[in-house]
C-alpha cells in the first residue's frame, strides 16, 4: 500500500526508540514517507548507538536523547508511543490537551490499512499461538502478514507489502493493547491465551489494571466477530467483562486438541496453545486436515523451549522468554514429564514482584542443580532453593552446568525473572546463551 500521502509532511514525535528493532523500523518507515520526526528516548546516544546507526541517513529526524522535553509534544500531528511507555504521563497529557492523536504501531497499522486481522494476547502462550496460527494460515495459501510484538518487525513498515487481500496476524502485549483502546477498534478475531500476574512493577501490583489493558483488544469487537479464550482464564474474563463482550465466544484448552494430532514441540502447555490456534484457524475457514498437517510441522518459536544443541548426550534448551514462574514451570514439566530430575536449571534475574511459591515447590522434582544469575529476583528467593549457586555472568553459570551434566541430562535456561541489569533484554540473554552453547567443543 502506498501510504506516502497519509504521512508526508506530518509532524510526528516518536516517544521511545528502543533496541528491539520495532521502534527503529517504525521510525525508518515514517522517515521514508516524508514525515518530520522528533525521536525522544530516555536512553543515551551511546546506549542507542545500534538503533541510531540505522537512521543516520535521514535528515528529517531530530533527536532528543537522555531526556524528554515538554516542548517536543507541542504542535505535533501525532505522537507515536512505544510499548511500555508510562501512560498517563505529563508528555502525553500535554499532547492530548492540544487534541494531538496518540498512536501505537499495531493499532495504527490496522487503522490505516483496513486489513482483516487476528489479534493475540495473554500472559503466556501468545507468541507460540501467534506463530502457530501464522504457520497454519501460510500453509493454507492465504496471504498473511505477521507483526505486533515480534522481534525486529516494524508493524508500520508492513504497510509497504500489504494488499487488500492480506490477513494481518498480530501478537500484542498489554501495552500494545492500549492502542486499540485509544482507537476504539478491535481485530475481527481475538485470541486471549492465559492470564497470570506479570509486569506487576509497571501495574503497581494491580492485576485488574493489567487485565484491563489486555481487554482493550476485544472490547470493540462486533457481534459477527469472534473471541477465542483459553480455558485457564475464561472464567476470570467472562466474570469481569461478560456484559461488555459483544462478539461470539469460543473456549478451548489442551483437552480440546484431538489425541491423535501430533506436535513437533513438547509439553502439555503447547497442546493448550495448539488448541487455541486450531479454533482461530477454523474461524478463518481453514480445513481441519490442513490445520493438523501444519501443526505437525511447526518447529516452535526462538527463545521458547528452543533446542539449541545436543553435546555429548546433553541437550541445551533456550527458554529465555520464560520471565514468569508459570512459564518456567511449564518448561520443567514439558522436558521432564516423568519427574526424573535430570534438569540443570539456569534461572534468576530481575524481580517483577511475582509469587514464586509454586515454582519453588516443584524445583526438587525436576532440577538436579539450580544455577542462578544474580539480580534482585535472585536475592529474594535464593535462600529457599536447595543446592543453589549464584553467578555474575551467564558464561560462568553455563561452565558450571557443563561440569555437572552427564549424558541424558538437560541444561535449561528458563529464568522466571526479567533480564534487566545483566542483559539488554530477554533476547540478548537468549542470544548470549545460544552463542555460548554453539561454542561448546
Amino acid at each position: 500500500m502506498d501510504m506516502r500521502s497519509h504521512f508526508e509532511g506530518k509532524k510526528i514525535t516518536v516517544l521511545g526508540l528502543g533496541l528491539l528493532g520495532r521502534g527503529v523500523g517504525d521510525t525508518k518507515y515514517l522517515a521514508e514517507q516524508g514525515a518530520e520526526l522528533i525521536v525522544t528516548d530516555l536512553k543515551s546516544r551511546e546506549e542507542l548507538a545500534a538503533s541510531l546507526e540505522q537512521l543516520k541517513d535521514f535528515p528529517n529526524i531530530t533527536y532528543r536523547l537522555g531526556e524528554h522535553v515538554l516542548e517536543d509534544f507541542d504542535g505535533r500531528d501525532y505522537i507515536l508511543k512505544a510499548a511500555g511507555v508510562p501512560d498517563p504521563s505529563p508528555y502525553l497529557d500535554r499532547a492530548r490537551a492540544q487534541d494531538t492523536q496518540v498512536k501505537m504501531s499495531a493499532s495504527w497499522f490496522l487503522e490505516v490499512s483496513g486489513l482483516s486481522s487476528v489479534g493475540i494476547t495473554g500472559t503466556r502462550g501468545k507468541s507460540t499461538v501467534t506463530h502457530m496460527l501464522h504457520h497454519i494460515v501460510e500453509k493454507a495459501g492465504v496471504p498473511v502478514l505477521l507483526g505486533g510484538n515480534v522481534r525486529g518487525v516494524s508493524t508500520l513498515a508492513l504497510l509497504d507489502e500489504a494488499t487488500v487481500d492480506h490477513l494481518a496476524i498480530l501478537e500484542l502485549d498489554s501495552w500494545q493493547c492500549q492502542g486499540f483502546g485509544e482507537e476504539e477498534i478491535s481485530p475481527e478475531v481475538v485470541v486471549f491465551t492465559t492470564l497470570f500476574r506479570d509486569h506487576m512493577n509497571y501495574y503497581h501490583d494491580n492485576i485488574d489494571a493489567y487485565l484491563g489493558d489486555k481487554a482493550k483488544l476485544f472490547l470493540h469487537q462486533h457481534p459477527e466477530d469472534t473471541l477465542v479464550i483459553g480455558a485457564q482464564c475464561v472464567e476470570r474474563i467472562t466474570e469481569t467483562y461478560g456484559s461488555q463482550i459483544q462478539s461470539h465466544v469460543i473456549t478451548a484448552g489442551a483437552h480440546d486438541l484431538r489425541a491423535d494430532w501430533e506436535l513437533a514441540i513438547p509439553g502439555e502447555h503447547n497442546r493448550y496453545n495448539a488448541a487455541l490456534a486450531v479454533e482461530a484457524g477454523r474461524v478463518l475457514s481453514i480445513d481441519d486436515e490442513d490445520i493438523r498437517e501444519a501443526l505437525a510441522t511447526f518447529k516452535g518459536v526462538p527463545g521458547r523451549l528452543e533446542l539449541v544443541r545436543e553435546v555429548g548426550g546433553v541437550k541445551y534448551y533456550n527458554d529465555t522468554t520464560a520471565t514468569t514462574p508459570e512459564a518456567t514451570i511449564a518448561a520443567l514439566e514439558a522436558l521432564d514429564p516423568n519427574n526424573t530430575g535430570n534438569i540443570i536449571l539456569i534461572m534468576g534475574g530481575a524481580d517483577k514482584g511475582l509469587n514464586m511459591h509454586a515454582l519453588l515447590e516443584i524445583l526438587p522434582q525436576h532440577a538436579k542443580r539450580v544455577l542462578m544469575l544474580s539480580g534482585t529476583g535472585t536475592n529474594r528467593i535464593h535462600s529457599d532453593v536447595q543446592h543453589v549457586s549464584i553467578f555474575d555472568s551467564l558464561e560462568t553459570a553455563l561452565t558450571e552446568a557443563k561440569k555437572v551434566a552427564v549424558p541424558g541430562d538437560t541444561v535449561l535456561l528458563s529464568p522466571a525473572f526479567a533480564s534487566f541489569g545483566m542483559f539488554k533484554n530477554e533476547y540478548d540473554r537468549g542470544d548470549q546463551f545460544i552463542e555460548l552453547v554453539k561454542n561448546i567443543p
